[in-house]
């Protein structure tokens, strides 16, 4: 996207992110998916596996 985050309407540009939380438990892996003309939030996904997260 060569840093160009504009859309002038919903469902042109996603963007998303990984990021991991440490549990008691183990590491928690957390993946979003927002749309950037509305900042709204398309898909979350959690798993123990990084390898496992479906969208």
């Amino acid at each position: 996207m060569k840093q160009d985050f504009y859309a002038s309407g919903p469902n042109q540009k996603w963007v998303g992110d990984i990021t991991y939380l440490r549990t008691g438990e183990g590491w928690l892996y957390l993946a979003v998916v927002i749309d950037l003309w509305s900042r709204s939030v398309i898909g979350v996904a959690t798993d123990v596996k990084l390898a496992h997260l479906p969208m």
